[in-house]
This record gives C-alpha cells, structure tokens and sequence, in this order.
C-alpha cells in the first residue's frame, strides 16, 4: 500500500516492478493483492504486450483514503506512547 500510495493518482505499478520493491514472492504477493482487491482498495488490470502476459496494479481513492486513515491511527499510537499514554 505505501508503495502504491506514492503513485500519482490512478497510476499503476507492474507486478514484477511491485514484487521486486516489496521483496514478496509471487504466491505471498498475490494473496496480499487479492485481499486488497477484494475491499476495492487497489484495482488489477491484466493484458498481454505481445504474446507475454501483463499485470498492473493501482490504488483506488477509497485505498488510498484508507492507507492515509491507517497511517493516521498508527501515528496517534506511538504519539501515545511518546507521552507515556496506553491505546
């Protein structure tokens, strides 16, 4: 999702560009990709360039509203815990 989320608006990433950043293999990336679709968090485009088949992926603006909301909520933790606070 960050690395998605770092994207322009409705760009997409190829998969092989996307496992090779994240360090995933194609299995665990692909279960990650498929949760994540199936929440309309990222949209997968698939099509061939020649014979040889393709794969990208983007993030929607609910994805993205939702990473931000995340990133949010894990920065009010650990400001909590700056200050001596329990979450």
């Amino acid at each position: 999702m960050a690395t998605l989320n770092a994207l322009p608006d409705r760009e997409r990433v190829e998969f092989g560009r996307l496992k090779a950043i994240v360090r995933a293999t194609d299995g665990n990336l692909g279960a990650h990709l498929t949760t994540l679709e199936s929440v309309a968090y990222i949209t997968i485009e698939k099509d061939f360039v020649g014979k040889k088949p393709r794969t990208r992926v983007a993030l929607t603006r609910a994805g993205r509203k939702a990473f931000v909301g995340h990133v949010a909520y894990l920065r009010d933790i650990l400001d909590g815990a700056a200050r001596g606070e329990d979450k």
